[in-house]
């Protein structure tokens, strides 16, 4: 027994040493051993870039920010400006950071409208023409369609393509729709541009019935049609892998707003600062650091769209000049300058359902104190309300980004949409965690699943 009791401490004791000299060879101690030292997260985003932008955009001396409007070509050269002291190079085929586009103009002067021998009065009619000059008579040959909107249809939906005429048309709405036929007055006064040139066709709204025998009508307007040059501010970081050059990521946001609105308080411009300088700020911001950083696998492009508050035309055209299967995700950001309804350090991503975008996400968040959530909101239809739709509808897994409690937001479309109601740190946390997350796609470790298109 005294030999194995002595064997066992012999051994005890050579385990011991040995132990103390390991721990002693690696800087460590026999009490007390190290423990792993996490690794910090990588830097954030510029709090001052975005402070500096986000004020710059929602200015008053912007006016606004309006497609076609000086102050919608002030606040593009200022974008420009930004990817110029970034560094970006234009997009492939540009000689510049402008992406210009041509758009249309109508405004239609009515002089007459008379429905069976009676002069139907302006607030009971609405018309739509793409005609210099109409004169327009019953007896014309071909006859024009005619159609009727009863009480319980749904007037918005039947009347939305006859807004751009390609055949002459008379609408007849029963007054039973007058609120709705009033809300379409006021759609067609306000709409200015359109994306494509007027055809040689008119549509002619009527509240009231159908005459019960033959229609007789008389119709004379003229209509000033010009076009006018609008322009998405595009720029590139070319990525590392020369192998991935073909897999873009697309970083964007609007930069347009909505302009001068009816004073309230003596104030009439929409600043616009939520609603999307809040956007096209991170799209600046992310630009920069990743700029910065100088480890994309993939090329980056950082558009900020212009019209997307009168139909999404910036997107649209931005769309048709890549092939929608050479973007690998699209990180649409809307509206990210207030806490969203699940707290600070939170976001929430449109069309969670649609690919997996938004669960890679979540999944390269964890760890941090940020958190991706799904769209809160579906009854809003926020998926399709901006300029990742259009990608989307291609196939691209192309999301919104937003903090935005729509539902409840007072200032939206407001002249209240200041810098003074942003959270600018929660922000620029947004927006850092946009770019942490992003890491993993950019670098080509993840490429989210394609979206069924439409």
């Amino acid at each position: 027994m005294r030999k194995i009791r002595g064997k066992i401490l012999f051994c005890a004791m050579v385990k011991a040493i040995v132990l103390v000299l390991l721990l002693g060879l690696s800087g460590g101690s026999v009490c007390a051993q190290k423990k792993p030292v996490k690794q910090p997260a990588a830097p954030g985003v510029s709090a001052a870039t975005v402070e500096r932008v986000v004020r710059t955009l929602a200015a008053d001396d912007m006016l606004g920010r309006a497609s076609g409007q000086p102050g919608g070509e002030k606040a593009a050269d200022f974008l420009v400006a930004e990817f110029q002291r970034i560094g970006l190079e234009p997009l492939p085929g540009l000689t510049d950071f402008s992406q210009s586009f041509p758009v249309y103009e109508a405004h239609t002067k009515p002089i007459l409208v008379s429905v069976d021998g009676a002069v139907v009065p302006a607030e009971r009619y609405v018309l739509v023409s793409g005609q210099p000059k109409l004169n327009w008579m019953h007896y014309d040959e071909p006859s024009p369609r005619v159609i009727t909107i009863g009480a319980k249809d749904n007037l918005l939906k039947e009347i939305r393509p006859l807004l751009n005429p390609q055949a002459n048309t008379i609408v007849f709405v029963d007054t039973a729709q007058a609120k709705a036929f009033k809300r379409v007055a006021g759609f067609v006064a306000r709409a200015g541009l359109r994306p494509d040139k007027p055809a040689p066709f008119s549509t002619l709204l009527v509240l009231g019935a159908a005459p019960a025998g033959p229609l007789k009508f008389l119709v004379t307007a003229t209509t000033d049609i010009r076009t006018v040059m609008l322009r998405n501010v595009v720029g590139v970081l070319p990525g590392l892998d020369k192998n991935r050059a073909q897999e873009q990521v697309v970083f964007s946001g609007h930069y347009d707003h909505i302009g001068i609105l009816p004073a309230v308080a003596g104030d009439s411009i929409a600043n616009g600062a939520d609603d999307d300088a809040s956007g096209t700020t991170a799209v600046v911001a992310l630009a920069e650091y990743f700029k910065q950083r100088h480890n994309n696998a993939r090329p980056l492009v950082f558009v900020a769209f212009v019209a997307e508050e009168i139909g999404g035309f910036g997107a649209r055209y931005f769309s048709q000049q890549l092939p929608p299967a050479q973007v690998v995700a699209m990180f649409n950001i809307e509206m990210i300058g207030k806490q969203a309804k699940f707290g600070p350090n939170t976001a929430f991503i449109t069309g969670f359902d649609k690919s997996d975008f938004g669960r890679l996400l979540q999944q390269n968040a964890q760890g941090s104190v940020f958190r991706f959530e799904p769209d809160p909101y579906p009854e809003q239809n926020l998926f399709y309300r901006s300029d990742n739709a259009t990608l989307a509808r291609l196939g691209v897994p192309a999301h919104t980004i937003s903090t935005d409690q729509i539902p409840t937001d007072k200032l939206y479309h407001s002249v209240n949409d200041e810098v003074e109601s942003l959270d600018l740190p929660n922000m620029t946390a947004v927006i850092t965690a946009i770019g942490r997350a992003a890491a993993p796609i950019i670098s080509g470790q993840q490429t989210p699943t394609r979206i069924v298109g439409e």
